[in-house]
């Protein structure tokens, strides 16, 4: 779950939440009247491996093999 803070209080408390940040590695959204504008999270190289930055986010590999039927596909379209 983000976090989701106003400018006047990330203004105020910037530094703490740099740190928390940095610790926890949750990501910062800071509003502007109730709407979304910034996300502040912790640095991220680009020379990552497209492989590590994939892993974990397979939920459910339920019988890969299996065709898949035109209703299917064309709902994923």
């Amino acid at each position: 779950m983000q976090e989701k803070v106003s400018k006047t209080q990330f203004k105020a408390k910037a530094l703490e939440l740099f740190r928390q940040i940095e610790s926890s590695g949750q990501s910062v959204v800071v509003t502007d009247h109730g709407v979304p504008t910034i996300e502040v999270r912790q640095y991220r190289s680009i020379d990552r491996n497209p492989l590590d930055i994939l892993r974990g986010s397979v939920i459910e590999f339920t019988a890969p093999t299996d065709p898949v039927s035109v209703g299917e596909w064309e709902a994923l379209k």
